[in-house]
């Protein structure tokens, strides 16, 4: 899908409304800019679901060394915790 869309003399643009719908982003969402140097593009993410990937990436194998493995191990480690 590709649209276009202006930039207005205060640097803004409008987000076309079918990638609002796609990115799920109502009214008042942020989003991020992501550029990759590579290629020099430029991504728009949902930055609630960026920043949830960054730290599912941050804390992939946690569990694992946790010995978390179900729920029930979720609650006997906040247990222990508390």
């Amino acid at each position: 899908m590709v649209e276009i869309t202006r930039i207005s003399s205060k640097g803004q643009v409008t987000i076309p409304i079918e990638l609002r719908k796609y990115l799920n982003l109502p009214e008042g969402s942020k989003v991020a800019f992501v550029l990759d140097e590579k290629t020099g593009r430029v991504y728009i993410a949902n930055s609630s679901m960026l920043a949830l990937k960054e730290v599912q990436t941050a804390f992939e194998g946690e569990a694992e060394k946790l010995g978390i493995r179900d729920e029930s191990d979720v609650a006997a480690f906040l247990k222990s915790e508390r």
